[in-house]
């Protein structure tokens, strides 16, 4: 047992990539028996597929359909109409099962991405075996990927991009021309990817002036924000109340909070109309906080259970961190860039719109599951365990 946790274990990449085939066989097999889903917004896939096509994969053409119907702009989805339309072409009648077979290569490609990762920063292989099959037991990971959806082709560039950050940590340098190419198809995945551009730029930055913080100052910035957010949040929606009603995109937005609206078509989680500054503060609070939220009313017992499971392994592996994990550069900037991540993700759908089934959560899980092996392995590093 002590050879299986040591660092020279000669088994140990054969038996995680072993636990990774394993990992993605239960998953693979979960989809393909449940099937494909289509949702509304796949339906408006299905049909910017078809006039792609039409127009025979002639962007400029497609982007002069946009209509005062279409917002945002069409640029936004261009690269997960242009695999639903190649799908089309070349599979005809059955286009949204190669789709789901598309979403099960990202899938399995994410999960070596996710090992990849790991090794980079030297966590033991059974370290990371022992963490697969969280993933496994993930609800988002069990509901996502079969839906005809952008959600699984965004959340694979979302873990390229952890991938290059962490590459970068480890060997002291920015990847300046893959992270602006990620960025590019990240932005043309889905419109809401600001936060994690955001993320990337941001977090350059602090890469190139090396600014290294300890977890409990990281911490307590984050803490901060947390707290500071709703009431900045509050200002822009009087600004936009005052100066800008009437424009129909942030009406949008300004009318949810007017409705008390938290998570969006669960009534249950709504509260009280606002009729002042703190009324404000508080929805934005509700909705930051709700963000990750493991309960709904329509779940069942499995699913909470399972979504509690998940949350609490990321707060303990944040804990072990904040208390053991000073002492190692390398792993306090990887905490820094996925809590980051996170937080930035969060707050913007908090503004934004938090979907009925927690969807836009769905990107930042496994850069948030990275952090469990890394936790266990700052343990054992601080007992010396070699």
């Amino acid at each position: 047992m002590k050879n299986i946790f040591s660092t020279k274990w000669k088994y140990e990449n054969k038996f995680l990539y072993l636990i990774v085939l394993i990992c993605f066989s239960f998953i693979a097999y979960h989809h393909l028996s449940s099937g494909y889903s289509m949702s509304s917004d796949s339906e408006r896939y299905s049909r910017w597929a078809d006039d792609l096509i039409r127009f025979d994969f002639n962007f400029y053409d497609f982007f002069l359909i946009d209509t005062i119907e279409i917002r945002p702009h069409l640029l936004f989805f261009s690269v997960p109409v242009f695999l639903i339309a190649l799908c089309k072409v070349l599979f005809v009648n059955e286009w949204q099962f190669a789709f789901l077979l598309l979403n099960l290569s990202l899938v399995f490609f994410s999960l070596i991405i996710f090992v990849k990762c790991l090794l980079l920063v030297n966590v033991r292989p059974v370290l990371i075996s022992l963490t697969l099959p969280i993933i496994v037991l993930s609800v988002d990971i069990l509901i996502w990927p079969k839906h005809i959806l952008s959600d699984t082709i965004y959340a694979f560039f979302v873990l390229i991009a952890t991938y290059f950050i962490i590459r970068g940590i480890t060997q002291n340098k920015i990847y300046y021309f893959y992270l602006f190419v990620i960025m590019c198809l990240l932005f043309t995945t889905r419109p809401s990817s600001f936060p994690v551009i955001f993320v990337i730029i941001f977090f350059s930055l602090i890469l190139k002036y090396s600014i290294i913080l300890k977890p409990k100052i990281i911490l307590l910035l984050l803490i901060t924000a947390f707290a500071f957010i709703p009431f900045v949040y509050s200002l822009i929606y009087f600004f936009i109340e005052l100066n800008l009603n009437g424009n129909v995109r942030l009406d949008f937005i300004t009318n949810m909070v007017n409705d008390g609206i938290i998570i969006h078509d669960r009534p249950e989680t709504w509260v009280n109309k606002p009729n002042n500054l703190i009324d404000v503060v508080f929805i934005y609070f509700l909705r930051l906080i709700n963000f990750f939220n493991p309960y709904a009313s329509t779940f069942s017992t499995l699913h909470i259970a399972l979504n509690i499971i998940q949350i609490s392994i990321i707060l303990l592996a944040i804990t072990i961190w904040s208390f053991f994990g000073s002492h190692i550069k390398i792993f306090n900037k990887i905490f820094l860039f996925i809590l980051l991540l996170s937080f930035s993700v969060a707050a913007f759908h908090s503004f934004i719109l938090i979907d009925y089934d927690w969807r836009y959560r769905f990107p930042i899980i496994l850069p948030l599951i990275m952090l469990f092996p890394i936790s266990l392995e700052i343990i054992l590093k601080k007992n010396k365990f070699n």
